[in-house]
């Protein structure tokens, strides 16, 4: 079936050949020209008389062996013919097998071939086989994700510490605007702007974030029973990033690997502190809430990573920067992981 596909593939291709032009093509003497339709025609020509009497001898099923197609190993796919000219080449023809389906695309039409049943399924599609790549365009996305931060010696806070994070309920969330310049093939230019909510849930329940004379203190609530306590910064961030897309680069799609990184820089828009409480003698909830954002560094800067395959993009930040102005609280870096969507 596959053999009689590639045939049909090859009559398509010198219908579109010679159907545009209106001067026949008049064959040279030792040649076989099959015709077809109105104005197709398969021409077959040999050098000397004895590849002639070859030819002349041999099956629909012997020339296409005689083909010989080589198979790209990465992409699954061959090449059937080509049409060149001055300005380059242009491929008419493209086979691509993925075990008992194959898929032949000719022109502008996708032919799929499946073979995985009992009875041979054949399927139709119009349109391009790629889709165009833009030099630029521009996209929203949104970041989600959990945060941390490391001390001074590069490690997580102990559990022993007030300020310690837990990291479910740390969230992070991210509303992107991007840009997306093409470099080359496969290597973009992102750049953006957009707002990220950060918060730092502590692991010690009973200690609440508050605002002391001259900076942030932990407090140890003994008096009521704790349940909730954080702290949470927004910034209105800029960020830039290089990026290489392997699908891209191979013709893959989004089925290859992506890998990007760039800096990052936020103004603080504002921050709090929240602790949750309940009465010991068993009241409802209830909440304080205090602006710790006065020891809060204004400024956050730092490096972004990312690393996609397929549709899932996996991010990480890490600020160079401390989240408290120095002297005003202890020595932090925040980092996040997370999904871009």
């Amino acid at each position: 079936m596959k053999r009689y596909l590639l045939l049909f593939c090859l009559f398509a291709t010198v219908q579109m050949a010679f159907g545009n032009t209106n001067e026949p093509y008049v064959a040279e003497k030792d040649s076989i020209i099959v015709e077809f339709g109105k104005s197709g025609k398969i021409i077959l020509i040999v050098d000397n008389k004895e590849d002639f009497e070859r030819l002349k001898k041999m099956n629909i099923n012997q020339i296409v062996q005689e083909l010989d197609l080589k198979l790209n190993e990465e992409t699954g796919e061959l090449t059937v013919v080509e049409i060149k000219n001055k300005s380059g080449s242009k491929e008419i023809v493209r086979v691509r097998e993925d075990g008992m389906e194959t898929e032949v695309y000719v022109g502008g039409i996708k032919v799929i071939v499946d073979e995985s049943s009992g009875n041979t399924k054949v399927r139709v599609e119009t349109g391009n086989k790629k889709k165009t790549d833009p030099s630029f365009r521009s996209y929203f996305n949104v970041d989600l994700g959990i945060n941390n931060y490391l001390d001074s010696d590069g490690q997580f806070p102990t559990s022993d510490q007030p300020y310690a994070v837990k990291g479910w309920g740390s969230w992070n969330l991210g509303l992107n605007w991007m840009a997306s310049q093409k470099i080359s093939k496969g290597f973009y230019w992102d750049f953006g702007m957009g707002v990220q909510w950060y918060n730092f849930k502590f692991e010690n329940r009973d200690f609440q974030a508050i605002k002391g004379d001259n900076e942030i203190d932990f407090l140890e609530r003994t008096d009521v029973n704790g349940f909730k306590s954080k702290i949470s910064a927004s910034y209105l961030t800029a960020q830039t990033l290089l990026k290489l897309d392997f699908g891209k680069m191979n013709d893959n799609g989004k089925r290859g690997l992506r890998l990007a990184a760039g800096p990052y820089v936020g103004y603080r828009l504002g921050g709090t502190s929240k602790f949750a409480y309940r009465e010991l003698d068993g009241s409802g909830r209830k909440t304080e809430k205090q602006s710790t954002g006065i020891y809060l560094n204004n400024l956050r800067y730092g490096l972004r990573g990312e690393i996609g395959v397929g549709s899932f993009t996996f991010f990480s930040t890490y600020d160079l920067n401390t989240f408290f102005q120095n002297g005003k609280g202890p020595e932090l870096n925040p980092i996040s992981f997370g999904i871009v969507f």
